[in-house]
């Protein structure tokens, strides 16, 4: 264990309180893996996510809807930091500026690598997009499982939250909302 590591104490206080013996074999590192596993799980704290979108940002005059779709998200739930995870759906229409496909993703791991909740989570990725890039329309949905619910409390294994945030075309016009959601839904390959 490092010395005065708090997250590494904390762990240990944790498996003694639990009643493990902190020192058996299997759980000497245990401390130390969770440290560094919370400091992978968090990094999104020290990332800034509208300077990912800045960092691909182009001229364009294309203006139809642009969507990346089964963006995989893992994050940690605020309540109990046990995780939740599922996919993310984000669309936006450019209005003069497009970004790098794979900023997008990026976006999502920054947000989602932070303590969260789903609700939040959307309308942050939808602000960082909206805010960073200025389209006409930002729309994003995710479909997660929460261990939280899963595994203690209500127990529901098979449950799946889905979350909503809309801006600009995608909130003020039926037809392109209409349009995203079958989009989202159909597997075209």
């Amino acid at each position: 264990m490092a010395e005065n590591n708090p997250i590494e104490i904390a762990v240990k206080s944790i498996l003694q309180n639990i009643g493990e013996d902190a020192n058996r074999e299997g759980l000497q590192k245990t401390p130390e893996r969770v440290a560094k596993a919370y400091g992978f799980l968090t990094q999104g704290y020290q990332q800034n996510a509208a300077e990912v979108l800045k960092s691909a940002m182009f001229s364009e005059s294309y203006q139809e809807m642009v969507l990346v779709k089964d963006i995989e998200v893992y994050s940690l739930c605020e309540h109990h930091l046990l995780p939740f995870f599922g996919k993310a759906h984000i669309a936006y229409i450019p209005n003069g500026t497009i970004v790098g496909l794979s900023k997008i993703p990026r976006v999502v791991d920054v947000f989602a690598r932070r303590l969260q909740v789903q609700e939040r989570l959307t309308i942050e990725i939808r602000d960082c997009i909206q805010e960073t890039l200025q389209p006409l329309g930002v729309a994003v949905v995710i479909e997660c499982q929460h261990l939280c619910m899963q595994m203690r409390g209500v127990s529901k294994q098979n449950s799946l939250t889905t979350t909503s945030a809309f801006s600009g075309e995608f909130l003020d016009n039926d037809k392109t909302r209409k349009e995203f959601i079958h989009l989202i839904g159909n597997k075209l390959k």
